[in-house]
């Protein structure tokens, strides 16, 4: 199941290994440029840290998943796969985690160092709200124009949120509904049997 932290999200959490202080920024993001700025943010408010590695998933409409991760001059492996692997088994997408590491003088080995950039990241996400995003699909359906109006009043009445109305030789009406609603029965009540929408593509949106 996938989850969202809430829009606008972003919060930080601290944890300390060995006298290394581990600060975890994790953040709501819906595009990889999103991401990215967080990231460079991150480096621009702790410019004498050490390392600023960092994973993030972003869904993309109609494509896989983007996922990226960094270890920033940490030996391979040892914090941006790492730290991604959590946000994978958390369900969490549409988010970002920054680890920035200060130093504290003891070497925690590559061992040490998968566990504290993993356990930096399940902690910060121990304490995020989530929410469930909602499938939404989207439709289009070709009316009269003398009808264009009605068609969109019955549309709203039922949750749905029209997108566009392109009118040309007829309306076309394109419009997005929550996936539990039966477009396709409303559709045909209201035109009496003679209309269908055509499935054009579907996404997931906070409500």
């Amino acid at each position: 199941m996938t989850l969202w932290l809430p829009r606008g999200y972003r919060a930080e959490s601290e944890l300390e290994v060995k006298r290394s202080r581990f600060l975890t920024t994790l953040a709501r993001v819906d595009a990889e440029e999103a991401a990215r700025e967080v990231i460079a943010d991150v480096r621009r408010v702790h410019p004498a840290a050490r390392h600023h590695c960092s994973a993030f998933i972003v869904e993309v409409e109609g494509a896989q998943h983007i996922e990226r991760s960094s270890d920033d001059g940490e030996p391979s492996g040892t914090a941006g796969a790492p730290m991604l692997g959590v946000l994978r088994g958390s369900g969490v997408t549409q988010v970002v985690a920054v680890v920035t590491r200060y130093f504290g003088g003891v070497l925690l080995g590559t061992g040490g160092l998968v566990r504290a950039y993993s356990d930096a990241v399940a902690q910060a996400l121990d304490a995020a709200p989530r929410v469930k995003p909602l499938l939404r699909v989207r439709y289009s359906i070709e009316v009269g124009h003398g009808a264009a109006g009605r068609f969109q009043s019955v549309l709203r009445a039922t949750g749905c949120t029209i997108e566009s109305v392109d009118y040309s030789e007829f309306a076309s009406i394109t419009f997005v509904a929550p996936e539990t609603c039966d477009v396709a029965t409303v559709i045909s009540v209201a035109a009496g049997g003679r209309l269908r929408p055509s499935r054009v593509g579907q996404f997931q949106s906070e409500g």
